[in-house]
């Protein structure tokens, strides 16, 4: 059964009197470990096919693979080289440098958008300071306590992976190498203030990370201290540090430095292991994007390498001042496409700066073009989502959504999925932050008729 067709019979029992399936979302809201973050929950989850996920998480552990080589494939190993392109300032750099130069993990969220045909592509993002690890795992935990959903489920053979278990896994290995024996003391540590914008996220993080079984603790970079190679906070000793913080905030803070002093002086002595480094965020770049879209640029990739990147990656071209000076084509050939293109600001997220080429006038879009050059952009290819439709449990009514995926990864692969979405023609970015209607959805997939499950430590029902 396709996705829609899943779709329109799940539809069609909500509408049923009687039924237990609108009643899912509001279940949802007041779960346990879902209650610290007061955000609002798609009326039905999001359906994929197992081997449709399957298949396209393969393709983007090969695409971070090709992403991880670029310094050496297009700069021959030159890091300044690399970091100068993606228009990496030098103190952020330093920053960079000092917490974690090293490659980084295989760790992070992917988000896409479903175009009908096959996931595409919008933004890497490589780090552990992404969020969302809980809600893919413990909104779809949720639903399943409903019985008229639960039942649904096993007789369509839907599944989901729990991200928390996979962080968790991902944790343990790397403690082992400074707690072997033992369970790791793991601290997960934001800026200073970070707690009071995003504790809600961090705390659901926590409970999520609890109930996969293990402990974290919460704190900030200024709670915690060095006594003799190791880092504490108060009286525990910490063996890893799971990082929130970034190389910005570091740099750009007077006393950002003396913050991290700390981590750094237990991190030189090998008291504490930090995931995941602060390189993560150079291949988080959006201007990566433009490097692998581009033809001119991937020189020495190869064929297959290519024709993957052209199947998961809408066309992107990097705009920076350099390469305005050097292809005047380009920023023409922007503007002449204005109705297909969306401009992103490299060093921001969450849609902020965004420019979206569509909904402007020529004037003001070329004016976005040559002002994101100055900054760093890069213009990628629309993306048309398909139809979401979704049946209102209060009304009755049906209405189109669109939805933005984003798949998890960790160095074991594939670690599950969620989505956020917002109602079909009101805004063409798809965020939670900026979008008042905008409702977080969960991603179940579905197994093929006696098929062996192709997602290894999912939850699924026969």
């Amino acid at each position: 059964m396709s996705a829609e067709a899943l779709t329109t019979q799940y539809n069609q029992e909500f509408r049923v009197p009687g039924s237990g399936l609108p009643e899912v979302a509001q279940h949802v809201k007041g779960f346990q470990t879902l209650s610290p973050w007061h955000g609002e929950y798609l009326a039905r989850p999001l359906f994929v096919a197992e081997r449709e996920m399957r298949e396209f998480a393969d393709d983007l552990r090969h695409l971070v693979d090709i992403l991880i080589s670029l310094p050496d494939r297009m700069f021959g190993g030159d890091l300044n080289a690399f970091r100068s392109v993606l228009g990496i300032s030098d103190d952020r750099w330093a920053a960079i440098q000092q917490i974690g130069d090293a490659l980084p993990p295989h760790n992070g969220r992917a988000d896409l958008y479903h175009d009908g045909t096959s996931f595409k592509l919008l933004e890497f993002g490589l780090g552990s300071e992404v969020g969302g690890w809980d809600l893919a795992g413990e909104i779809p935990r949720a639903m399943l306590e409903i019985d008229a959903f639960a039942d649904f489920a096993r007789r369509h053979r839907l599944g989901y992976s729990h991200p928390a278990r996979a962080a968790v896994r991902a944790l343990r290995d790397l403690g082992a190498t400074v707690a072997p024996g033992r369970e790791p003391v793991v601290a997960l540590l934001e800026w200073r203030d970070g707690l009071a914008e995003y504790g809600e996220t961090w705390r659901a993080f926590q409970s999520a990370l609890s109930w996969a079984g293990l402990d974290i603790l919460l704190a900030e970079v200024g709670d915690v201290h060095e006594r003799d190679g190791a880092l504490y906070l108060k009286d525990t000793r910490i063996d890893v540090v799971y990082r929130t913080f970034v190389a910005a905030q570091i740099a750009e803070e007077p006393d950002g430095w003396e913050l991290v002093e700390p981590l750094l002086r237990a991190q030189r002595a090998g008291g504490i292991l930090i995931w995941t480094p602060l390189s993560s965020s150079v291949f988080s770049n959006k201007s990566c994007m433009g490097l692998l879209s581009d033809p001119a640029r991937r020189r020495n990739l190869g064929e297959d390498e290519c024709r993957l990147i052209d199947r998961v990656l809408p066309w992107t071209r990097m705009l920076t001042k350099e390469t305005i000076g050097a292809e005047r084509d380009l920023l023409d050939e922007c503007a002449d496409r204005r109705d297909q293109l969306i401009l992103k600001v490299n060093a921001r997220g969450g849609g902020v700066g965004a420019v979206v080429g569509w909904e402007t006038d020529d004037a003001a879009w070329r004016q976005a073009l040559e002002k994101g050059a100055v900054e760093g952009c890069v213009v990628q290819q629309r993306v048309i989502p398909r139809p979401e439709i979704v049946v209102d449990p209060v009304s009755g009514e049906t209405g189109e959504w669109h939805a933005a995926y984003g798949i998890f990864y960790t160095p074991h692969g594939y670690a599950g999925a969620y989505a956020k979405a917002v109602p079909a023609g009101s805004g063409s970015i798809i965020t939670i932050k900026s979008h008042a209607q905008a409702r977080s959805a969960a991603v179940f997939h579905q197994r093929e008729p006696k098929a062996e499950p192709l997602i290894p430590d999912s939850a699924s029902w026969d």
